[in-house]
């Protein structure tokens, strides 16, 4: 039987932090086995007392529902405790936000890709406590999409942005806990940090295979389904193309209104691409890209998830429509995500050289082949953060 961190909570806090005024990093997926929010849990635990709440994007309570949209600050009506938002005017805490705090609490939910927000919410958080010399607390979560597969490109510093502060693989295969130690030791060596670990997790565990029950961690992100697929079709929001927000199936759909379904699915198939059937069809997007347009493109059905690489099938999504629509300009402009300058595709990506290879048609065996070596070196810094068999 797996445990979170907030499972482990009561059993595990250090005693140097009983009594501590404790401000709260969550959002809607912050649950226990029970869907007990850690809210709740922890206001009230009789051996610390929080005095704040904090907010990653989307907020506490997951209500803005597209991706991008800032929001503010309130006075929560239960408790009269303050929510500050660390996804508008700052994404860093302010001296001012955690004034009257002695610790920091973390519990958030990652899906285990690169661009996923919420790891650099912690990020900028450990910052903010290691220069206040503030002890953080990091409750650890699952990684919904197994900690033993690693895939696609590391970060190169110069394209670091809100989708990847420091260097990761875009499947970085590692628990938000694993992260945090990964970020102390490279980044933030004088930070107090403790990590809370997981009962009962093995590497290769899914989601679907821990018992634990399933919150979505933000809007678009309804099923594990969704999880699954997301290290590869999250690059699509760095181009004009749809990614389905806007549908009941978001980055399991894809397309865009100048595509035809049937003639696209016919070039995916060429790329022989392992565990994965192509279904064509066309869809509606109620929000976001194309909203109230007719779009054609198809929908990604894993058939075998241990096979599926979802970023490898990505790039090769983007090839064909490439190849068969030379004519589109497949690159959204900036900005995103509070990068002015550089393009949104690179920023996701790690740098430019997907983008640039993609535009010269360059083949997909080549092209997994050196993010595949970057993998490979990864795997030797990631292995001394690794908590779990």
């Amino acid at each position: 039987m797996v445990h979170s961190g907030i499972d482990r909570f009561e059993k595990r806090l250090p005693k140097k932090f009983y009594g501590a005024k404790a401000g709260l990093v969550i959002h809607p997926a912050s649950v226990n086995r029970k869907l007990v929010h850690t809210r709740d849990i922890l206001l009230e635990s009789k051996k610390i007392k929080i005095t704040a709440f904090f907010g990653p994007q989307h907020g506490i309570f997951g209500n803005t529902q597209d991706n991008m949209i800032e929001w503010e600050g309130f006075i929560d009506k239960q408790t009269g405790l303050p929510v500050f938002s660390l996804y508008g005017k700052t994404r860093k805490p302010t001296e001012e936000m955690l004034k009257n705090l002695d610790i920091l609490i973390i519990d958030l939910q990652d899906v285990g890709a690169r661009y996923y927000t919420f790891i650099w919410t912690m990020a900028l958080c450990m910052e903010a406590c290691k220069e206040k010399a503030m002890p953080m607390i990091v409750l650890d979560r699952v990684n919904p999409i197994g900690g033993h597969i690693v895939e696609g490109p590391v970060l190169m510093p110069e394209f670091s942005s809100f989708v990847g502060l420091h260097p990761l693989p875009v499947r970085h295969g590692m628990t938000i806990g694993e992260i945090a130690f990964y970020f102390k030791d490279k980044f933030y060596p004088e930070l107090d940090l403790t990590v809370i670990p997981l009962y009962g997790w093995k590497r290769n565990q899914w989601f679907d295979e821990t018992a634990l029950p399933w919150v979505m961690p933000s809007p678009n992100m309804p099923a594990l389904q969704t999880a699954t697929v997301y290290p590869g079709m999250c690059l699509f929001e760095g181009t004009i193309l749809s990614e389905g927000r806007g549908t009941t199936r978001p980055f399991e759909i894809f397309g865009a209104p100048f595509i035809e379904p049937e003639r696209l699915v016919k070039k995916l198939n060429e790329f022989k691409l392992k565990g994965v059937f192509f279904r064509p069809l066309y869809f509606i997007p109620t929000f976001n890209k194309f909203s109230g347009h007719l779009c054609g493109g198809a929908q990604i059905h894993v058939i075998d998830r241990e096979k599926f690489k979802p970023f490898k099938t990505a790039v090769a999504i983007l090839l064909a429509i490439k190849e068969l629509y030379p004519e589109i300009n497949l690159w959204r402009e900036p900005p995103y995500e509070y990068e002015f300058e550089k393009l949104p595709f690179d920023i996701l990506a790690g740098s430019d050289r997907l983008r640039r290879e993609i535009e010269k048609g360059k083949s997909l065996k080549d092209m997994e082949s050196w993010w595949t070596k970057e993998c490979e070196m990864w795997a030797k810094v990631r292995k001394k953060y690794l908590l779990y068999d």
